[in-house]
Formats: structure tokens, sequence, C-alpha cells
């Protein structure tokens, strides 16, 4: 536990260091669970996220995209069931005045003190998952007691009862208006326009990536749990008979996409059943990957059965139907929902690597998927003169208009290459001497070290091939 705990500091540390991830509002303080994404961090994230988009619109020619308000009218959260039911058990400090989930206090304090009794362990977790189950909030707090857990910061037993408390955030001054929780309901509210202006068919499906917000009590482990938040979702719609082929098409579909990534593995701890299912679905799954906290929920499936659509039409009295083949019907939906930010997470901690040379000497380095580093090649002179940078100039703003590319002159080659290696970069172009004769630069791959020259001609032809994303689309065609 110690070393994961070394690790995930050193994770943050190098977030932070080389401009991936910043605490947000850190000259005054931060708030805590909210993030920015600095200069390299934001490049990573669009490519996740235009690799998602390309996989769902692009590999699947009845799925289109929307991209919804985060403000919508008060009656959508009352017909999706949030205003009454989107909630979390909630348990106070009285010395702290800290809040915290009960279950999570009693899931880390087991975690820690039982990792030798696995026995006790298992009793511990048994029960209060039987308590979860019926809703047994006496009963959470009576294990509690127990189990004599204090609260982390005062140090005290000294709790209040448990209660529910409403995750939605609430905008002031305004009537029954919240900030979105998530990024479902605006393609539901659009099902309809949908259909008319793309003339759509079921099954079909809408994708959207959104901001989502949630007032989380437990906000914390870096970017995995967050209050603001970006979703990748996906809604499916189908004909009720056929909904559990559905279902099993997405949950493997969606964990063959995962496995494409290469991030080890046994990382994935492939798909895991709701043993508790929300009030919207009839089914569920998760995708569970390795964090360096432990196996966590990365990507849920879902069978929201005719859920949301039948509640809107009851709160909107608008038809909310397909009419087809002389049928009237409600389709279901089968989601996915994929966290943005979890999945930079498990990208970026999957990647991270320190290396031992043979010189003995350690490189930091970060082995993003090609397609999914944030500068794809960098280029350098030699040396600062005898006109090396000017050749270097001149290659970088030939192709910077077809790559994210990168210029730089500030240190030796050496430690050019090991800044390059931290941030992800799959290759570095070095201009030298030889150069100038025979119009080829040396190329350096990040993963192997292994350098080659090539004609100044194939540098961006290289760089598409292995870092575009043709390749790693052409290659999911086939499967799903």
């Amino acid at each position: 536990m110690k070393k994961c705990s070394h690790f995930f500091d050193f994770l943050i540390s190098h977030a932070k260091t080389y401009g991936f991830i910043f605490p947000s509002s850190e000259i005054y303080g931060g708030l805590n669970a909210i993030y920015d994404y600095g200069p390299h961090g934001v490049e990573l994230k669009n490519n996740i996220k235009e690799f998602w988009w390309k996989s769902m619109t692009q590999l699947h020619d009845n799925i289109i995209g929307l991209d919804s308000s985060i403000l919508m009218h008060s009656d959508i959260w009352r017909a999706s069931g949030h205003v009454n039911k989107f909630s979390e058990l909630l348990i106070d400090n009285k010395d702290s005045k800290k809040r915290y989930r009960p279950e999570i206090l009693i899931q880390e304090y087991v975690e820690d003190k039982f990792f030798n009794d696995p026995k006790k362990k298992e009793k511990t977790l048994s029960r209060l998952s039987q308590s979860l189950k019926k809703k047994d909030l006496v009963d959470i707090k009576v294990l509690i007691d127990e189990l004599c857990i204090c609260d982390p910061i005062s140090k005290t037993k000294n709790w209040t009862n448990i209660r529910h408390f409403n995750m939605m955030f609430k905008i002031q001054n305004e009537k029954d208006l919240y900030l979105r929780p998530e990024t479902a309901q605006g393609i539901f509210s659009n099902f309809q326009n949908i259909i008319k202006s793309n003339r759509m068919k079921i099954p079909f499906g809408i994708a959207q990536i959104g901001k989502s917000f949630r007032n989380e009590i437990f906000s914390r482990k870096f970017l995995f749990r967050m209050r603001e938040f970006e979703q990748m979702e996906m809604q499916f719609f189908i004909l009720p008979a056929e909904e559990i082929k559905w279902y099993e098409y997405w949950k493997k579909n969606r964990l063959k996409w995962h496995l494409e990534l290469n991030l080890e593995y046994k990382k994935y701890y492939k798909l895991c059943d709701h043993d508790h299912l929300s009030h919207y679905e009839s089914a569920g799954s998760d995708i569970v990957f390795h964090f360096p906290f432990g196996f966590q929920e990365i990507e849920g499936i879902h069978s929201r059965r005719d859920f949301d659509l039948k509640n809107h039409e009851f709160f909107s009295k608008k038809k909310l139907r397909i009419f087809e083949l002389k049928k009237n019907y409600i389709p279901y939906v089968i989601e996915t929902s994929l966290g943005l930010d979890r999945l930079f997470l498990a990208i970026f901690s999957s990647s991270l690597k320190k290396e031992k040379l043979e010189n003995r000497k350690i490189r930091i380095v970060l082995k993003l998927p090609y397609y999914l580093s944030p500068i794809k090649a960098a280029i350098f002179p030699l040396v600062r003169k005898d006109g090396l940078p000017e050749i270097a100039k001149r290659i970088f703003n030939d192709i910077r208009i077809h790559h994210r590319l990168v210029y730089d002159e500030k240190e030796s080659i050496g430690k050019l290459y090991r800044r390059q290696d931290a941030i992800g970069t799959p290759f570095c172009l070095t201009v030298d001497y030889d150069t100038i004769k025979t119009d080829t630069v040396t190329i350096r791959n990040r993963d192997s070290m292994k350098q080659k020259r090539i004609h100044i001609k194939e540098i961006s032809k290289i760089i598409e091939r292995e870092t575009g994303l043709r390749k790693i689309l052409k290659k999911l065609s086939y499967i799903i």
C-alpha cells in the first residue's frame, strides 16, 4: 500500500511539473477536487476525446453526435428522478466539521486494518453490503462505532447520524435550476429532434461529450472523483425485444475498445455486474481498471429500458415514441458511460515509468499510445550555431501545420531527450552537420531509444503513419 501511495504522489507531482494537471485556483489555496488541465494535459485530453468520438461516430453508421446545454429545465431532473433519488449517504464529524460517505469510511478502514485478516475483512464488508441493500442506516452507524473509526482530521469518533444528501449543484437565486449531474438527459430531451432532423431508424445511437457537476461528499483520489468532470456517453435506442442482445453487444464492444489502448491487459478486471442497480437501470456492468489506489470503475454499461423516455413523455406531455412498421412504442436504451477524467488518469498512470538504463541512471518516461501523445515529435538543432538552428526551424515550420510539434534548443541534446521522454513525445528529430550535406536528420524513438537517419522529405509521412489515428481506427473497424 505504501508503494502505491509513493507512486501516486510521484504521479501527481509529475503531472504538475510537466504541465499536465494543475490544482485549480492554486494561488488562492485551491479548491477541493477541482483541477485544471495544463498545456500538455489539454492536448492529451483532446486526443482522447477525438479517439472516442471517431470510434463512436465514424466507425458506426447509426451513431450520431449531440452537444446539449449544461443548464436545462428543472422538470427534466424531476422526470429523471434526480431531484428525489440522486443522493448519497452522508455522515459528519462534529469536531472537524467534515463530511464523509460512511460506506467509504468503512471500506477504507477495513482495507487497511484487516489487510492480513481476509476472513474478518470479508465478514465486515458482507455486513456493510447487506445493510446498504436493506437501507439500514442505523446498522451502518453501529458498524462505524463498533470498528472505532476515527475522523482522519480530528482523530475523534464524534459522528452524527447517517442521512441522505442530494448531489446536484443548485444555482442560487434561481428557482429549481441545477448544474446538470449527467449528460444523458440532454440526449433524451432531444430524442424527437434527432429523429426528425436526421431520419434515424431503430437501432441508432446518440453520442455526447460534456461537462457534468456533482456535489461529491468524498471528493479525492486526484482526477478519479471530482465535482466538475467530463463524460463521454452514448445512448443506443433499440427494440424492447432486443434488450439482452444489444446489452451484451455493447459490453463486449466497449471492453475491446479499452483493451486496444494497450494499458496492460492485467490492469483490466474485465466486466463486473452491478450488485446494486440504480433507479433507472434493469441491468448494469462496469469495466473495472486497476488505478494506483486499486480496482475501480472506469466505464459503465447499463440497460435503462424505457425509464427516461417514458418519464419525459409523462412530464412534458409530448410523444416520445417510434412510429414504424405500423408499430407505436417507446424504445429501450443501452447506455455506455465513460468518465473522460478517469480514462485520462488510467492512461497517464499506466504510461508513467521509471526505467533503469545501462549506465545505471534512471529515466522517467511517459509511454503513452503514440496516437494520444500531446506532442507527436520534437525538433532540435545539435548545436546553436553554424546554421543548424535555421535548418531545424525551417523543417519545423514546414510540417507543423500537419502535426503537433515542438522546437527546442535551450539545453543539451541529452536533456532535451529526457524532457520529451517525460511528456511522452514519440519521436525526436535532431538536425546535425550531416543534415547540411545529405538532407537527412536523426530520428530517435521514445520507447526503444534507438536512432536512425531519415530524409527530411520522409519526416511528415513517418509521423502521420506512426502517430495518427488512422492505424488504430482501421484496426478497431475490424473488431466492432
